[in-house]
């Protein structure tokens, strides 16, 4: 039962520094630093339960996403958490349409992932003090209640979504035992970072002998199945560069050009389509309306929701309903500080509750900084295997947020003196 009054909010910079590892780095992004804006609720219920929500960051600027949390954060304290849940579209709402906030958004950038971050950590405690593993296993109705769909109503309308999520009863039990057995195909993409040495490419082998048979690889290296340009290319400089690459045979190029150009996007992938290559995009899209457009004008093969770039739950369910209703499949981003933890339990329902199928499906894994959460993801035989503990798995090893809080952590101490001496 939903209880509690929510009492306090904080939120912390919390920053691990892959860059000196090259870790994460692209053709776009050189010197990572995961990061994430560490967001905790408690509330006044005698359970002592609290709910922990993220946003990945790459180090600077997560100063600035505090600040957006901090802003925020009226719009929760001293509410009623039941009250909340019980509308939890209006009050989805409430953060993303702040009447001032919303200037430096709407719906995207900072002002946006703070809202992830929030809303996270509301579904995190909502799924602990029902004691249930995922916050997703509420009913078709209560799931669409949560839903905004002012703006894609052309695309898909509350009706839709509770058609589409009813039909997706039959066969569940099944689809889940699977789940539980198998796990979800992934794919890992933390074997060949721009930034590695030619020694560490190597390890490129010990990745596949381990069962990883399907590989993401920056644009660097050619024994490619996924290609990934990073937002790198104009226009034609896509087109002429993937069809040169063509012979290699590569699933998908991702992110080819910049992800606000829907109609470049389209460009893209009418010409490469032919040639057997899918485009796959969606990381850094901003909301639900870019991904409305991108299916309508068929831009994209493979849809990559990101579990923190949305609004949270509320906003990534939009999407992988109106993936399902144009028939596009889903393969997540993930990788960075606990996105694998969080995406596990979208793409885990998607199968399970949406698109009933795994056909040239899969999702991202990056084997970095699991060791921080307080749930891990689990891996086994290259698959995400369900999560067994209720809550979001967003909840953070306390010793490890104090050592790399930023910049008065250990680690930050330490780093900051020795660039000073």
């Amino acid at each position: 039962m939903v209880r509690g009054r929510i009492s306090r909010l904080s939120v912390r910079d919390v920053r691990f520094p892959t860059s000196l590892g090259g870790h994460g780095s692209d053709a776009m992004h050189t010197d990572p630093d995961y990061s994430a804006a560490y967001v905790v609720i408690e509330t006044d219920a005698e359970d002592g339960l609290k709910g922990c929500g993220i946003t990945f960051t790459l180090g600077k600027g997560t100063e600035v996403v505090v600040c957006a949390v901090n802003a925020l954060a009226h719009h929760v304290l001293n509410k009623d958490l039941k009250d909340i849940v019980g509308d939890f579209r209006g009050f989805y709402r409430q953060l993303a349409s702040d009447g001032q906030l919303r200037w430096i958004g709407p719906e995207k950038g900072v002002v946006h992932l703070a809202t992830a971050a929030i809303l996270n950590a509301v579904w995190d405690l909502w799924a602990k003090q029902e004691g249930k593993v995922t916050p997703l296993t509420n009913d078709p109705r209560t799931l669409v209640s949560c839903i905004d769909f002012r703006y894609i109503t052309d695309v898909l309308t509350e009706e839709d979504a509770l058609e589409i999520l009813q039909k997706g009863q039959v066969g569940k039990k099944e689809r889940e035992e699977q789940m539980l057995a198998q796990g979800y195909p992934a794919y890992t993409t933390s074997c060949a970072w721009l930034g590695y040495s030619d020694d560490t490419l190597k390890q490129v082998a010990t990745a596949l002998q381990q069962g990883w048979l399907r590989a993401d690889l920056p644009v660097k290296n050619l024994s490619l199945q996924m290609m990934d340009a990073n937002q790198r290319w104009d226009v034609p400089e896509a087109v002429e560069w993937m069809s040169k690459l063509a012979k290699f045979k590569p699933l998908w190029i991702e992110e080819p050009t910049s992800p606000d150009d829907i109609l470049g996007h389209a460009t893209i992938s009418k010409a490469l389509v032919p040639l057997g290559i899918g485009v796959a995009t969606g990381e850094q899209c901003h909301n639900r309306v870019i991904f409305k457009q991108l299916l309508q004008v068929k831009a994209l093969q493979f849809l990559q929701i990101d579990s923190c770039r949305l609004g949270s739950i509320n906003e990534n369910l939009s999407v992988l309903l109106m993936a399902k209703k144009f028939e596009i499949p889903v393969c997540p981003h993930a990788g960075g500080v606990g996105l694998c933890e969080l995406v596990q339990h979208l793409i885990i329902f998607d199968y399970v509750s949406v698109s009933a199928s795994l056909k040239n499906r899969m999702c991202e894994y990056v084997d970095h900084l699991h060791e921080h959460f307080k749930y891990p993801v689990v891996i086994q035989r290259a698959s995400y295997m369900p999560p067994k503990d209720a809550g979001y798995s967003t909840e953070m090893k306390e010793e490890s947020v104090k050592k790399h809080q930023y910049p008065d952590g250990e680690v930050w101490k330490k780093l900051l003196a020795a660039q000073e001496n």
